[in-house]
């Protein structure tokens, strides 16, 4: 059994590590942060491990990884796979796993009941080559992770990581909705391409501007910061233009109090048709779930567009202005459209409408890696 002090070394990506009677539950908002909110999606995906991994040296060939997940079944929705353990050694990938079993969580989406059953935690065998080497275990992005314990037939230690520190804060798609693999949301593919230490604070239907998300990015260290924002605030239809401009202005006074001199990105949203033009809400599509697919239609009215109502154009267009107003040599605007625009979307389209697949995350990442020195 792994010293458990030693285990907590081990984990990087996390903001806490909260001890349970069932192992150690990463979180990616401090308990602090959380207090703050009863939403409980916002509960559900902060605890999500999305940029969470373990990283140590050592000789061993073999390690067991005792995990304890958490499975989400939505009603009426084709079921979803377990997630994915991405094993990476000195970079590269070398093994996939899957821990069966766990927690299970149902989900009805139409009413947003929900219903929770315990289960038992799980063992994964990770086979290693031979010699020293520096090892990766990236958790499932979308699939609560618990910790439980780690052997190993060799000594561990813990890896210091001197790359840039790089805090992003997104929607579901920087989350990494709907990507298969740990590593292939685009704010990984980013960090891996650009050498960088990534703490993704993704948070699924839940980048809102929350202030005390912008309390915590200011408390912690970075080197390098990102914002993508707008997606959130159009699906849940939860302000209008009016709000939007100045709400922005103090996310980044309060993120620029802790860090006055930090390079930051705003970027806004990438393409996504069914917004563009047309406000949220957005709503589940009830004929796509009568056949067993998931999928999400827009459920405003463009007509409010002139009362203020936000669609993905707007967050553009505010975003933008926002950035350039601030007299601020640190603070850049990153387009979205740059990122993933319609041409894009005609290519690689969103399967469900709204979250692009493991291949436009690939391409999201390669862009945002491709930008260069902040």
């Amino acid at each position: 059994m792994t010293d458990p002090t030693l285990l907590e070394t081990l984990v990087k990506g996390a903001l806490e590590l909260e001890p349970t009677d069932r192992g150690l539950l990463p979180h990616r908002l401090p308990g602090w942060a959380r207090a703050q909110s009863d939403d409980p999606q916002l509960h559900l995906v902060e605890a999500q491990p999305a940029g969470v991994r373990l990283a140590l040296r050592t000789t061993a060939t073999r390690l067991e990884l005792d995990v304890l997940p958490t499975k989400r079944r939505y009603v009426g929705a084709p079921a979803r796979p377990d997630g994915w353990y991405d094993v990476l050694v000195d970079g590269a990938l070398v093994d996939r796993l899957q821990a069966p079993g766990g927690n299970v969580l149902d989900v009805d989406m139409m009413t947003g009941a929900s219903t929770f059953t315990a289960g038992d935690p799980t063992t994964l065998v990770i086979a290693l080559p031979a010699g020293a080497k520096h090892v990766e275990v990236w958790l499932p992005h979308d699939e609560q992770t618990a910790l439980v314990d780690l052997r190993a037939d060799a000594h561990v230690t813990a890896v210091d990581d001197d790359r840039p520190r790089w805090v992003h804060h997104g929607s579901s798609i920087s989350h990494g909705s709907i990507a298969t693999h740990p590593t292939e949301p685009w704010p990984v593919v980013a960090a891996r391409l650009a050498r960088l230490d990534l703490v993704n604070l993704g948070l699924g239907g839940s980048a809102l501007l929350d202030p005390f998300v912008a309390r915590t990015i200011r408390d912690t260290p970075a080197d390098l910061i990102s914002l993508k924002l707008g997606v959130n605030l159009v699906n849940q239809d939860l302000i209008r233009r009016r709000a939007l401009g100045p709400a922005v202005h103090g996310w980044l006074d309060t993120i620029r109090d802790g860090h006055p001199d930090t390079p930051v990105r705003v970027v806004s949203p990438v393409h996504c048709a069914i917004h563009e033009s047309v406000p949220g809400p957005t709503a589940p599509d009830a004929e796509a779930f009568a056949e067993g697919r998931v999928a999400f239609v827009a459920g405003g009215d463009p007509a409010q567009v002139a009362r203020g109502a936000l669609t993905l154009e707007v967050v553009r267009e505010v975003l933008a202005e926002v950035v350039e107003r601030r007299d601020d040599p640190h603070l850049a605007y990153v387009d979205g459209l740059a990122l993933y625009g319609p041409a894009d979307e005609e290519r690689l389209p969103l399967p469900d409408n709204l979250h692009p697949d493991s291949a436009a995350h690939r391409l999201i990442g390669e862009r945002f890696a491709a930008l260069g020195d902040w």
